[in-house]
């Protein structure tokens, strides 16, 4: 019975850490994932604008000339 009870408790900890182990990995994972996108998007907003030409900076020499 004494040899039992700390292996039950090791037992006990390596699941209840384990849980904790998946919880630390998903939250890696959904950063990585996160980070991406917004790069991603940040990236795609860029290459539209630069292809896109826009009146944005005409009408800023109007103003600074009127």
């Amino acid at each position: 019975m004494r040899r039992l009870a700390p292996a039950l408790l090791i037992l006990l900890a390596a699941s209840a850490l384990s849980g904790c182990l998946a919880a630390t990995a998903v939250g890696a994972v959904g950063a990585v994932v996160g980070t991406t996108a917004s790069v991603a998007v940040k990236t795609t907003g860029a290459v539209v604008d630069a292809a896109i030409p826009d009146d944005d900076d005409d009408k800023k020499k109007d103003d600074d000339r009127s």
